[in-house]
């Protein structure tokens, strides 16, 4: 434990108070930052640290304080510091194997609802298994099926997958995209899959660039690599009145329906997100498909 933090360890409000003094003038509110990292190395509830400020503090979860406190002043970010990340419902552990889950990818989960609760479901690049364990949890399907190509983001998905214990059965596959899928047919496929060009991603804040997995986040020249490389290969996977719906950038609505039209989906709808950004594309084969 750090000595500055080892003096004040005689409650968990005094913990508190000399963590913000040290993150002060690194992030923008220090004392909800301090609350927060105390929150998840004490596996309790922001809400409830008021009513515990007096209490002196386990030491495991002082050591966990520590330890996420020193990331944080060193540049990690939060979800990696402290080992975990939320996502819609879900305490998901998480670590730099795998992409920090935005805001934004959760309205994939309520689009990919809306159009199938049940059936077989199918989640391309994974990653943490973010989408797959929110269908699996939120959804009526009989099985989901988890692509991941990268052995440790693949391993992480398994370990949340047996945290998460999600009540249908959740198959993590190692593959490139589509590839995994064959034998079956789906419901629903959807992707988070990464959308900046190379240079987009040079210019990246560095509390992204220098700690999330690049393979998330570029793809080519035109930012439109991964995104080309499913829409070539997925209809034959989706089962009749079924969809594939991708999370994409706002910038490239048109190329992504262009994409489409010319690998021969018959429909493309592009849907915003909750800022009215045009985030995702349903696309569906022809009813021949």
């Amino acid at each position: 434990m750090p000595d500055v933090l080892a003096v004040s360890a005689r409650s968990i409000g005094d913990l508190l108070t000399t963590a913000a003094g040290r993150l002060h003038g690194l992030v923008p509110d220090p004392g909800r930052e301090a609350r927060a990292l105390w929150a998840a190395a004490a596996e309790t509830r922001v809400g409830d640290i008021w009513l515990q400020r007096g209490r002196v503090p386990a030491d495991a979860a002082v050591a966990r304080f520590c330890d996420a406190l020193e990331q944080r002043l060193q540049g990690v970010p939060f979800a990696y510091a402290t080992g975990h990340a939320a996502f819609r419902a879900l305490d998901l552990l998480l670590d730099c194997r795998a992409l920090i889950p935005r805001p934004e990818t959760e309205g994939l989960v309520d689009l990919a609802l809306q159009h199938a609760r049940s059936g077989v479901a199918a989640d391309l690049g994974t990653g943490s298994g973010c989408l797959a364990l929110a269908l699996a949890v939120e959804g009526s399907f009989e099985r989901v099926v988890a692509v991941e190509r990268d052995p440790g983001a693949a391993a992480l998905a398994r370990e949340n997958v047996r945290r998460i214990a999600p009540p249908v059965p959740l198959d993590v596959r190692e593959g490139d995209w589509c590839a995994p899928l064959a034998g079956a047919m789906y419901h629903v496929i959807v992707a988070n899959p990464p959308y900046l060009t190379s240079a987009e991603y040079a210019r990246l804040d560095p509390s992204v660039r220098d700690y999330e997995p690049r393979a998330a986040l570029e793809s080519g020249v035109d930012g439109l690599l991964a995104t080309r490389a499913i829409l070539a290969t997925a209809a034959p996977y989706v089962a009749p009145g079924g969809a594939l719906l991708l999370e994409i950038d706002e910038r490239r609505a048109p190329a992504v329906q262009e994409i489409a039209g010319a690998h021969g989906w018959a429909r493309t709808q592009i849907h915003a997100d909750l800022f009215g950004r045009p985030r995702y594309a349903v696309v569906q084969p022809g009813e021949d498909d």
